[in-house]
Parts: C-alpha cells; structure tokens; sequence
C-alpha cells in the first residue's frame, strides 16, 4: 500500500486529508509540526509528502529543501496560503513538485498528489537510472550521490538545477522548448511565466559552463528555447 506523509498542523485540514486520501485506499501518517514532520519522512519512506509551508519548528521550506537534497525521488505538493508568482518560483526552485493554494478543492490536491507519484515512478524506471556518471568537459555528474564536480571540485546545486541539468542530459542534442521544460521537469502545464526556466538556465551556465557569457553546452535556440549540447563529446562511466 501506497503512503502519503501530510505535514500540517491544522486539524480541520489533517482530518479532511487523512479522509480523502484513506478512501481512494492509501495509507496516510499526519505530523503536525516541521520536525515531526522530517523526522516521518526518513521513518515512514513515504511515496508522497503533502507540505504545509506555514509550520510550527522547522518551515515548510526547509523540509521541502531537505528532502529534495536528502530523498529527491520523494514528490513534494506544497499547500501555500500564497498566490504570487514569486513564491510559486520559489518553490519551484526549491524542488516542489507542485503546489495547491489554500483554500482548495480536495479532489484536486488528490489528483495533484496522484500525478506527482506517477511521475516519480517514471522517473524511477528511466533506463539513465542505471548510469552511474556522466561526464561533459570539465564536468562529472554523479546520479548516484546527486553531486557535481567541475575540474575536479565540488559545484553545489539546488535540486531543481540538479533536475533540470539531469533533463537536459537525458535529452542532449534536442532543442527544447521553455513550456516543455516547465511541463516535464516543473510540471506545470499552465505556468504564469517561462523566466523561471531562463533564470535557472542562467545559473546552471554560471555554475558550469567554461564561459558562461559564451556558453557551449547550454545554448539558447532562438524562438524555441534551449538545446544541450556536451562539449566535448561525452564520455559515459
């Protein structure tokens, strides 16, 4: 049987939950605080979590960071009491999967929760799970270890720039467009605004590209979007 972690710690709301997601037949555990909270994610090992950001102890946002540093295969739906386009990007670049603003319609968080998990069990299956490391110039990435190296060094990346630098890998040498990438890695198929993606693109360039005012392996496709392009050639371990 399938697990829902629910972090919240509004007991209307955990009740609510709790009902709807036993009734389509999946287990759920409910922690009303962050800590509690974190500490259920590496207890339960939950299929999802579904966050509540405003949290007695540890904040919605750092478990959300946390779990997508620590246990990145875990989807993360984010209830927010927020609504502005700056925040939906935060968390988009801390890693959620998706979010749902209060107040909301349980039927659609369920069917939110229930697209998160189906995308991570894609995501699961892909056959580049069973590469180790890929290499592209100076740069090693590691899948097992979720980590980077750059000529040698430690490059630290937020999980959403480890997401979509793992997309474009997986899709090297394809132009794809801005609305794909929020789509496929994000998500989202109505998004408010593609500069989410430029930016992280941005830093991604800053972080590994040679030269990123010149960049060579991430190019931008004008009028469609981006392309990855390993220079040299990549070598795979």
């Amino acid at each position: 049987m399938e697990t829902i972690l629910v972090i919240e710690d509004d007991p209307r709301i955990q009740k609510a939950l709790a009902r709807q997601f036993s009734a389509e037949g999946y287990a759920v555990h409910v922690s009303p605080d962050g800590d509690a909270g974190m500490a259920a994610v590496f207890e339960v090992r939950p299929h999802a979590v579904v966050l509540d950001l405003m949290l007695p102890g540890l904040s919605g946002r750092e478990i959300c960071r946390k779990i997508k540093s620590e246990v990145s295969q875990i989807p993360v739906i984010v209830l927010s009491a927020v609504s502005e386009v700056a925040d939906k990007v935060l968390l988009l670049e801390l890693g959620a999967d998706d979010y749902v603003t209060k107040p909301f319609s349980p039927r659609e968080l369920l069917a939110r929760v229930q697209a998160a998990m189906r995308r991570s069990q894609r995501s699961a299956s892909e056959p580049l799970k069973s590469i180790e490391t890929y290499s592209f110039g100076n740069i090693v990435v590691n899948f097992t270890r979720m980590d980077v190296l750059k000529a040698g060094a430690s490059v630290i990346l937020t999980a959403q720039e480890f997401k979509l630098l793992r997309y474009f890998i997986e899709h090297a040498g394809h132009a794809v467009t801005r609305e794909k990438l929020l789509n496929d890695v994000w998500g989202y198929h109505n998004y408010p605004t593609t500069r989410t993606v430029d930016n992280l693109v941005l830093r991604l360039r800053q972080k590994l590209e040679p030269n990123p005012a010149d960049p060579v392996n991430f190019q931008t496709m004008h009028g469609i979007g981006y392309r990855f392009e390993p220079q040299p050639a990549a070598v795979r371990l």
